[in-house]
């Protein structure tokens, strides 16, 4: 018999090479992690950043919320890794760097506001790198249900790009941001911005 609370998918817009796991009411963590930690996500700010090999446009996402912990099993997925959040407010939504998503995923969290865990699955970073792709070339699956906190852990490593960032993060740079985005920007966020623009000109 299957936990399983419910289930969606659709495309995410990605920005700055990112997307991100939040609550709409408070942060999800008190702590700050770099993505050179396991490749895939950081923490920043209160919520989760989830890091994606393209520059910009859309990757495809689904959400699947359990009442208890799922099997994990990584079949076709280069990446996995796990980690724990709490919610405030017993919402745990996907959303966007700079907007809003045009059709919303329904919440991950199942048990309220109380301490969740979620295991966050990538596969096609690889595909274009550093570009923006007409198409949906990253897809990702999110599971999340209650449990206690526990350290992150990985459980799948097997992408170049998740290698690639997981050997360290760019030397800080300082550089002036004019627009802040609706939730802010971290110093990551801040160094990929600038990043990209020392690559357009």
């Amino acid at each position: 018999m299957s936990d399983l609370v419910h289930s969606a998918s659709g495309p995410v817009p990605v920005e700055y090479h990112q997307f991100l796991i939040f609550d709409p009411e408070g942060p999800v963590t008190d702590e700050e992690l770099d993505v050179s930690a396991d490749g895939v996500t950081a923490l920043s700010e209160g919520r989760v950043e989830i890091h994606t090999g393209i520059r910009s446009g859309d990757v495809q996402v689904t959400v699947a919320a359990y009442s208890s912990t799922p099997e994990a099993d990584p079949g076709p997925w280069q990446e996995v890794t796990e980690l724990s959040i709490h919610s405030p407010s017993g919402e745990v939504l996907v959303g966007a760097l700079m907007d809003d998503l045009e059709d919303e995923l329904p919440s991950l969290a199942v048990g309220g506001s109380d301490h969740h865990r979620l295991r966050i699955h990538a596969r096609g970073r690889d595909t274009a790198i550093d570009l923006t792709p007409d198409e949906i070339t990253e897809h990702y699956l999110i599971q999340c249900w209650p449990a206690p906190p526990a350290p992150p852990r990985s459980l799948s490593s097997r992408d170049q790009y998740g290698a690639q960032l997981r050997s360290g993060p760019p030397a800080p740079t300082e550089a002036p941001v004019a627009n802040r985005g609706p939730r802010g920007q971290s110093a990551r966020e801040r160094d990929i911005l600038h990043r990209s623009l020392e690559s357009d000109g």
